[in-house]
């Protein structure tokens, strides 16, 4: 029975919509498309709901005579709706606009701060490797480490606390940290600078002259003054504290800097790289060949004949030959209005003109010129001056290493 009623309804099916082709010709070319029952089916029943939609709005539309008004209503809720959308749409967007202004501003503040504070650290790595080459020599390296009646120990003057980042939101705390972080880099910069300056001004100290004076022999300035360009932008200061704050930290780098190049050039080495013992000191003596008082203007020192004789600070040899009651002579000039003089010698190494380091061997000790026996007249000459070369040997005791 079941079978039947199928079978009837396929033939009814198949009646109803026979398997239909469509011919299309185009420039010679005959095209079909084949549409199936199925296809058939499935098209009408589209067009039937189409059909039966268009009827529901066209009948549900004449029987209700106050639809205008209600679609005016719904018209001007959905207005509403829209207008209150865009308000908050252009409000987020100057919200947005306005934050994204400040972070770009921030940004590059902070820009400028970074490649300041890396100028900043680039010199004092600088600073922290220059001590050791200043007196390095061939018996052993130097190092400055003042402990020359040492100063007392200097305290930090900043106490760097963090502004209560962790109680800021997002991009503030990040700014409140990065901003302290800088703090405690400049203050960590500053204090070392001034411990630097502090060892150096000790040593120098102790050699008798005055650590301002010796800095004087040389003009101010240095890579540091090129951190301006950094600290200002077209629109102007964009922070004077800090402008501030690193001008401060750059005089204190230029300063240790200065020190250092002026402890470098000082004449703290020996001079006789060989066991020695001292005859005859600085100031007034009985002269050896006359018996009558004179100056001695500088420390004779003795050892074995030949023994060597090295610099004792790097500088450039202005004078390299036989001079009056000398002898034979090394003079050089380490800078800073120092120059330092080497006499009696029974060989010499160098030559006018040439540049040298510290412990560079320049001759031999002997007994040319004015002389009673092999030794070694050393003086030490500042700013034309002469000066006891004793406090200069006592105080590269206190830097010297090996």
């Amino acid at each position: 029975m079941v079978k039947q009623f199928r079978l009837r309804g396929k033939a009814l099916f198949e009646r109803l919509f026979p398997e239909r082709q469509i011919y299309h010709r185009s420039g010679g070319t005959v095209r079909y498309v084949t549409l199936s029952p199925w296809k058939q089916a499935l098209y009408a029943g589209g067009a039937s709901l189409v059909a039966g939609w268009c009827l529901y709005a066209t009948v549900n539309t004449l029987s209700e005579p106050d639809s205008d008004n209600q679609n005016s209503h719904t018209e001007a809720r959905y207005q509403r709706w829209l207008n209150e959308s865009r308000a908050k749409e252009i409000d987020a967007r100057q919200k947005l606009e306005a934050r994204t202004e400040a972070f770009e501003a921030a940004t590059s503040e902070y820009e400028r701060r970074h490649a300041t504070l890396v100028r900043l650290l680039d010199s004092v790595n600088d600073k922290a490797g220059a001590s050791e080459p200043a007196l390095a020599r061939d018996d052993g390296a130097v190092l400055v480490k003042a402990s020359i009646e040492d100063a007392d120990p200097r305290t930090s003057r900043y106490e760097i606390q963090s502004p209560g980042a962790a109680a800021l939101p997002g991009f503030q705390s990040r700014i409140a940290r990065l901003r302290a972080e800088q703090d405690i880099f400049l203050s960590t910069a500053e204090e070392t600078s001034l411990e630097r300056s502090d060892e150096v001004r000790a040593i120098i100290k102790s050699t008798g002259l005055s650590p301002d004076r010796l800095v004087g022999q040389t003009a101010v300035g240095g890579p540091l003054l090129a951190l301006d360009q950094f600290l200002f932008s077209e629109e102007g200061n964009i922070d004077a504290g800090f402008t501030r704050r690193v001008r401060q930290v750059a005089a204190r780098l230029d300063e240790a800097r200065q020190l250092e190049q002026a402890l470098k050039s000082s004449p703290l080495g020996v001079p006789v790289l060989a066991p020695y013992r001292e005859t005859s000191g600085f100031g007034g003596r009985f002269d050896p060949f006359t018996g009558r008082p004179a100056l001695h203007a500088g420390l004779d020192l003795v050892s074995y004949h030949r023994a060597p004789i090295t610099t004792s600070a790097p500088g450039k040899i202005v004078f390299a030959g036989p001079r009056s009651g000398y002898g034979l002579l090394v003079e050089i000039d380490h800078g800073f209005g120092f120059h330092t003089r080497y006499g009696h010698l029974a060989q010499l190494n160098v030559r006018a003109g040439q540049a040298v380091a510290i412990g560079d061997r320049i001759g031999s000790m002997g007994s040319t010129g004015r002389s009673t026996g092999t030794h070694l007249h050393y003086e030490v000459v500042f700013d034309g001056k002469h000066l006891d070369p004793q406090p200069f040997l006592r105080a590269g005791q206190y830097v010297r290493k090996g």
